[in-house]
C-alpha cells in the first residue's frame, strides 16, 4: 500500500547557525500510482469536478497540510 504523504530528514551540518527542521513532509499526487488511466473510472458529476478539479475520483487529492487535520471530502 502506497502513502500520498513522504518525509525526509535534511542534512543537519554541525556548522549549520539554524538547525533545520528534523523531518520534512510533501505530498505526492495519486496520479503517480497509477501507470496507466484503466477503462470506465468512476466521475465526478460536472459540477463536483470543477469543484475537485479533475473528473476522475481515483485522481482526487484534497491536499491537505499533514498539520492540519484533515476534513476529507469534496472541497465546498
Amino acid at each position: 500500500m502506497y502513502t500520498l504523504y513522504k518525509c525526509w530528514q535534511p542534512y543537519a551540518s554541525p556548522l549549520d547557525p539554524c538547525k533545520p527542521l528534523p523531518e520534512k513532509i510533501y505530498n505526492t499526487p495519486p496520479n503517480l500510482y497509477i501507470g496507466f488511466q484503466p477503462p470506465n473510472l468512476p466521475q465526478f458529476s460536472p459540477l463536483e469536478a470543477l469543484k475537485a478539479g479533475t473528473l476522475w475520483k481515483p485522481f482526487y487529492d484534497p491536499y491537505y497540510n499533514p498539520f492540519e487535520k484533515a476534513k476529507g471530502g469534496i472541497p465546498r
